[in-house]
């Protein structure tokens, strides 16, 4: 098993390795203020989210719940989604599905059965974000992924999945309005999405 708390190196694994991983994820003893994923062939450790994140992440979900599609939810609980094609499993900070998705005892849900997904970025698992997720999540058809850089002050949205990642995006520093796209089709607003500026930043 290896442990990455950088950006992984890159490195194939089998299908039975993809297993093993996902094996050694379950038992895995993860140090206080981390989590863990399975990127690229290895299990990477990234810290939780910075105190203000709870507050992007609450904007986000109280936007979005109105625009819904039926029968689905959003949330930002920890889940562990699974892409076996590409041998990942990420941990996205916000996440929409079906309710159906959780009705089940597995810790390991179905990564293709996602509406939608947001990541905030970290200063070590940032490239990740902007690359890595960007291809796995559009590969597997997830139809809108927004990336919320808390570095740079700026939200992505991605939409138009396709065997490349995604083919439309806009981009909108924090505090503007961002359009996010069918199944939701509607405005999120990123007012409040900035650090506390007495904190130090991102």
């Amino acid at each position: 098993m290896t442990l990455m708390t950088e950006r992984p190196t890159i490195g194939g694994t089998g299908p039975r390795n993809f297993e093993a991983l996902l094996s050694d994820l379950d038992d895995l003893v993860v140090p206080v203020g981390y989590k863990a994923e399975i990127i690229k062939g290895n299990i990477v450790l990234s810290p939780w989210s910075k105190g203000y994140h709870h507050r992007v992440m609450e904007l986000v979900c109280r936007q979005l719940t109105p625009a819904l599609p039926d029968g689905h939810t959003i949330g930002s609980a920890p889940f562990l989604y699974v892409f076996p094609q590409d041998e990942r499993a990420y941990g996205p900070d916000v996440h929409a599905a079906p309710r159906q998705l959780y009705e089940t005892v597995s810790d390991r849900l179905d990564g293709e059965a996602l509406s939608f997904v947001a990541e905030l970025t970290s200063a070590s698992t940032r490239d990740d974000d902007l690359t890595d997720k960007v291809e796995v999540y559009g590969r597997a058809g997830v139809p809108v992924y927004l990336i919320l850089d808390m570095q740079e002050e700026r939200a992505t949205v991605l939409w138009t999945p396709s065997a490349k990642g995604y083919e439309s995006r806009c981009t909108q520093p924090f505090g503007e309005k961002l359009y996010i796209p069918e199944p939701f089709d509607c405005l999120l607003d990123t007012s409040g999405f900035q650090a506390p500026r007495s904190s130090g930043g991102a």
